[in-house]
């Protein structure tokens, strides 16, 4: 952050001291705002923004020490530094109680204020950024997204990047993981904000239509055109084109979808006329467009036109306790819609929505947690409430050995295999083989692999990454 960026309050009744603090500090191209009076200094404080502020504690109208615990009271952004005479050293040091940062021993010399000043400016700026991240860590809603898990911190970070950019931006995911609500998001977060969104979903339009639904089309240019028509690229002009299921888009319209990306212009079906328009594409699929890509389903120059940014939305069963943060949002709503007492779920019921799987999604969940606000009232959702498979007792899967073993009977152990130095693997390889054969026991369920080798699934997510940046695995 640059010296000049966060300004410097000057508190200081001596006319003379105040003009010599300010030039040094001027000298060092600080921002400075000079006034005498506690409730001048009062005042300029009042809009919260952050300072660095030098303060005198001997004031005409009121002692200093009332103005560090205004700022004390009121949690300000500022780092305070207290002017004091030899004599009262004792009262500075009182001060630093009620969070001064430093203080000055009057007379000082122009560096040992500047460096106070500079040193003070930076641990400022380091709050600031704890700050920002401690509450980008605990975002749990963000533009219609429910979760505060992990995985979805670092969608939300991706989003904010994305945003301000121009770049096409490619969602993958499962079905039901929030595609068009990411969409949504990187629109309303960006500079396009408070112009059109307009979402296309290319599985559910009949091939021989989806060029009129994204170009439009020319009166008489096809049966049932009986009058001109625009399209989807023309109402999402300064806005955002969204088109879901990209991969479901004939490859006769890839072609003219990829041109369209290159030169911002199109033709309508049956005219003549090109047509230029200023829109952000946002393209997304629940299909491996790399694997549709190598299948010859997807072309490939279109792939990398619009594979600029990508975002990947993680199943619900890897998003840690997301699963009841959701729950309980769309329990609240649903029950004040169906006018049910519902305000909470029991731990078994918490229980079993936590260790389901969750092939549908936050779409799944939210379709489970309606049916029990229309089927049944209380004020407690019980598991018995849970519409099948919740509802039901689920198969515990059991070994090979155990299912060949007697009924009554228990699996006799395999015996130990025995060590030989050649057998024995590197410490960091078996910990992995513990935390990928956990991992594929419990379905792919990183959260529930986590609880049971008793450790967070961060971990898991972290060592993750890091065997994958060394190759190995």
């Amino acid at each position: 952050m640059p010296p000049g960026s966060i300004p410097v309050l000057l508190i200081e009744d001596t006319p003379s001291l105040a003009r010599v603090y300010a030039e040094y500090l001027k000298k060092e191209s600080h921002t400075v705002i000079s006034v005498e009076t506690g409730a001048d200094a009062l005042a300029q404080l009042n809009d919260g923004a952050p300072m660095v502020v030098l303060l005198d504690l001997q004031l005409p109208d009121m002692n200093g020490m009332e103005v560090l615990k205004r700022i004390d009271a009121q949690a300000l952004p500022c780092a305070v530094i207290v002017i004091t005479a030899h004599g009262s050293v004792k009262a500075a040091v009182e001060a630093m109680r009620y969070g001064a940062y430093d203080f000055l021993v009057k007379p000082f010399s122009a560096d040992r204020l500047v460096v106070t000043v500079r040193n003070a400016m930076e641990r400022l700026r380091l709050a600031q950024l704890v700050d920002t991240f401690e509450k980008d860590l605990n975002r749990a809603r963000y533009h219609g997204f429910i979760g505060s898990s992990l995985a979805m911190q670092a969608v939300y970070r991706i989003v904010d990047s994305a945003a301000s950019s121009r770049a096409t931006v490619f969602i993958t995911g499962e079905s039901g993981t929030g595609k068009e609500v990411c969409a949504e998001a990187i629109h309303r977060q960006s500079q396009r904000a408070a112009r059109p969104f307009i979402a296309i979903n290319c599985g559910a339009i009949p091939k021989d239509l989806m060029e009129s639904e994204i170009f439009g089309h020319m009166k008489g240019s096809f049966t049932g055109a009986v009058s001109d028509r625009e399209g989807a690229a023309a109402r999402a002009d300064g806005g955002t084109l969204f088109l879901d299921e990209i991969c479901e888009l004939a490859p006769d319209l890839q072609t003219k979808l990829l041109r369209f990306i290159q030169t911002g212009t199109f033709t309508p079906v049956g005219g003549s006329k090109l047509e230029k328009v200023d829109l952000r594409i946002v393209c997304a699929t629940n299909r491996d467009p790399l694997r549709e890509v190598e299948e010859g389903r997807f072309r490939e120059d279109l792939y990398y036109r619009l594979h600029v940014i990508p975002i990947h939305l993680p199943p619900l069963r890897e998003r840690e306790d997301d699963v009841l943060e959701i729950a309980r949002h769309y329990m609240a709503e649903f029950a004040k819609e169906e006018k049910k007492g519902f305000t909470r779920f029991s731990p078994d019921a918490e229980h079993a929505l936590r260790h389901y799987h969750w092939p549908g999604n936050v779409r799944q969940l939210q379709n489970v947690v309606r049916i029990v606000a229309v089927l049944h009232d209380g004020d407690t959702v019980m598991p018995e409430m849970l519409p099948p498979p919740l509802g039901t007792p689920q198969p515990v899967p059991v070994s090979a050995a155990a299912t060949a073993a007697p009924a009554g009977t228990l699996a006799a152990p395999r015996p130990p295999v025995p060590l030989t130095p050649e057998s024995i693997k590197p410490l960091w390889e078996v910990e992995k083989d513990a935390i990928e054969d956990a991992i594929t026991a419990c379905d792919g369920n990183i959260p529930r692999a986590a609880a049971l080798l008793q450790i967070s699934a961060s971990t898991i997510y972290r060592k993750r990454l890091a065997w994958q940046a060394e190759g190995k695995l």
